[in-house]
């Protein structure tokens, strides 16, 4: 895939912190035309966002998509929830997943793949307070030996 088929909108920081990333999918999003045009503005926060199963069909809440500026009465509601696509037989191994293991489906980015709108799915279990003081520190002895060895080469 060249890169401009594949441009990043937005990731969730947030999800790589509190959660460790089991295993990641792609799913396409149902969007309206004012939506698409706020997307490719930049107006979307995946923050607070997740993913649930509900009669066989997935869907993402909690995802804000700022509404689009010229689209007076054609903006939906910023927080409204929005389906995923994705094949039954995937969404029935996640939903399984999700009841039998006790994960969590949290959107990670959305990105562009050629035309087509696509978010990034983790399976995701939540991370205890040491783990993230762990992954925090690990960064942090990452950061000071890059640093070090930048300092040598001067």
């Amino acid at each position: 895939m060249n890169k401009a088929a594949f441009k990043t909108i937005a990731e969730n920081r947030k999800a790589r912190h509190e959660y460790f990333i089991i295993e990641t999918f792609e799913a396409g999003i149902e969007l309206v035309g004012t939506e698409v045009k706020s997307i490719r503005g930049g107006g979307v926060n995946l923050k607070d966002s997740w993913c649930s199963v509900d009669n066989g069909e997935l869907f993402v809440k909690g995802m804000h998509i700022s509404p689009y500026e010229h689209g007076n009465i054609f903006n939906r509601e910023p927080l409204r929830v929005r389906k995923l696509l994705m094949r039954k037989k995937q969404i029935m191994q996640l939903y399984g997943r999700v009841k039998q293991d006790g994960l969590t489906l949290i959107p990670i980015s959305i990105y562009f793949k050629n035309s087509l709108v696509k978010v990034q799915l983790g399976l995701c279990k939540g991370k205890k307070i040491h783990d993230k003081r762990d992954a925090l520190a690990d960064r942090a002895a990452k950061r000071d030996i890059e640093r070090t060895l930048k300092e040598r080469t001067r």
